[in-house]
């Protein structure tokens, strides 16, 4: 009887991509540690030269052991003075997700460009703040295992059991055409003093509606994903503060919102050693026009020079928790920020 939930849970999944439209793009709870997943206009706003960012999340393997939903992400970006105290920065994305039994698999990469503009602040003080416009543009495609899927027609009733050997009767093909992204993105920050900032930003990611299906047609057209996310440092004393930060996703009938924050210590010194703790919750809605909570999330970061390390964990607090007995999902999330050398109008950043 377990087996069959698995396989009506997988099936419901897989038909909310084919009927309804494309399932909701996948998410990180780190999402804060993710910028290019979260805002395009995130390009570029980072202490220092140059950025890389690696994302790793895995849920649902308490119930669907290897056929778990996993993602991985992974983003670069570099920034370049062009004029006074402005910045131009470029990069790459990618982002590839796999879920279930069917291995309904995503995978996009994107070009990334944004323009940094310092709206206030002198040139040597660490204040200021700026106004940041982002764009990617990219490709992508969507592929499932066929065989590893049933259908009506292959249920023999007469023995009660599935014959995988019968035709299917379906019309689908086992990947997408490759389709065309276009995102785009403005941000806003201001930086009021050490370990005090401000930060708010508004994206929207497949701004172009681009035709993923695999029934062959053109008339299935993904739904657009718009982002809001604001945040703040607020220091509590000299080395101690706390980041607060909040993230919503609307994407066709879905809706999901990413809130909480994170206290941060410093050690203060040249060869800074700082650590991150916080607690988190996941509001989405389960069914039309019902919001529910889906997850209460507790993270940890370690931040080491150049290096920022985080790790976090979702505990499951839907209906869905019968099956998974609270067990979510674990993420993992490695930033390394190249130090910048320059003096006179160097980029302060706010932390996220």
């Amino acid at each position: 009887m377990k087996k069959l939930h698995l396989y009506i849970i997988g099936l419901l999944l897989f038909a909310n991509s084919l009927v309804f439209g494309q399932a909701p793009d996948p998410r990180f709870s780190q999402f804060y540690a993710a910028p290019l997943h979260l805002n395009p206009a995130l390009n570029g706003v980072f202490d220092g030269s140059w950025r890389t960012v690696i994302n790793y999340r895995d849920q649902w393997s308490s119930v669907l052991g290897n056929e778990a939903f996993r993602t991985l992400g992974a983003s670069f970006d570099y920034r370049h003075n062009i004029v006074a105290d402005d910045y131009i920065s470029v990069g790459a994305n990618f982002t590839r997700d796999r879920a279930g039994e069917s291995n309904l698999t995503l995978t996009e990469g994107n070009l990334n460009v944004s323009y940094l503009k310092k709206l206030s602040g002198t040139g040597y003080s660490s204040r200021g703040q700026y106004l940041i416009a982002g764009s990617q543009v990219g490709v992508g495609q969507r592929s499932f295992d066929f065989g590893n899927l049933w259908f009506t027609s292959q249920f023999d009733d007469f023995k009660e059991e599935i014959d995988f050997s019968a035709a299917s009767n379906e019309l689908l093909t086992g990947s997408t055409n490759v389709y065309l992204n276009i995102n785009a993105g403005l941000m806003w920050y201001g930086v009021i003093d050490k370990n005090f900032s401000v930060y708010a930003g508004a994206a929207i990611y497949r701004a172009n509606s681009p035709v993923i299906t695999f029934l062959g047609n053109n008339a299935q057209r993904a739904d657009q994903r718009w982002v809001g996310h604001a945040g703040a440092e607020v220091p509590l004393g000299d080395q101690l503060s706390i980041l607060p930060a909040i993230a919503v996703n609307i994407q066709g009938p879905a809706r999901s919102y990413t809130f909480g924050a994170n206290i941060r210590y410093s050690n203060d010194d040249w060869r800074e050693l700082a650590i991150r703790f916080g607690t988190w919750g996941h509001i989405a809605n389960e069914l039309e026009n019902s919001v529910l909570t889906d997850a209460a999330i507790f993270n940890l970061t370690l931040e080491y020079e150049a290096f920022q390390i985080g790790i976090s964990y979702d505990i499951n607090t839907s209906s869905f928790v019968t099956a998974s007995t609270s067990r979510g999902a674990y993420e993992l999330s490695l930033i390394y920020t190249s130090p910048s050398k320059e003096r006179r109008g160097k980029v302060k950043c706010p932390n996220f």
